[in-house]
């Protein structure tokens, strides 16, 4: 997806860092604000945030549906999970980014093209 990692600026490598953070505490809106603001003026920050805003959105929808399930107790044993997995991988994710890398989330629905 980039030409190289050399190509990307320390701002691009930095946006897309904190877009990836920024699902731990503020969900999808941090990516969804970076995507629509700059989303034509990076292809590497368009892509990140791309794919921030999908996994933050598959997030949400796990998350409902263990709300759901919350009902018949299990549903707050997979809350947990999806809180820790988010955690984790938003940490991966903003690891990869900062050396300006592609980063792809495991299990996510890509509804955002």
């Amino acid at each position: 997806m980039t030409g190289g990692l050399n190509t990307l600026s320390n701002d691009e490598k930095n946006i897309a860092t904190v877009t990836h953070l920024g699902g731990t505490v503020f969900s999808f809106i941090p990516a969804l604000i970076v995507w629509i603001l700059k989303k034509d003026d990076s292809v590497y920050i368009a892509a990140q945030a791309k794919e921030a805003l999908n996994f933050q959105i598959t997030v949400l929808i796990a998350q409902f549906i263990a709300g759901i399930l919350a009902f018949i107790f299990i549903g707050f044993v997979f809350m947990v999970i999806i809180w820790l997995a988010n955690i984790v991988l938003c940490i991966i994710a903003a690891i990869s980014t900062s050396k300006g890398e592609d980063y792809r989330y495991p299990l996510t629905i890509r509804l955002v093209n």
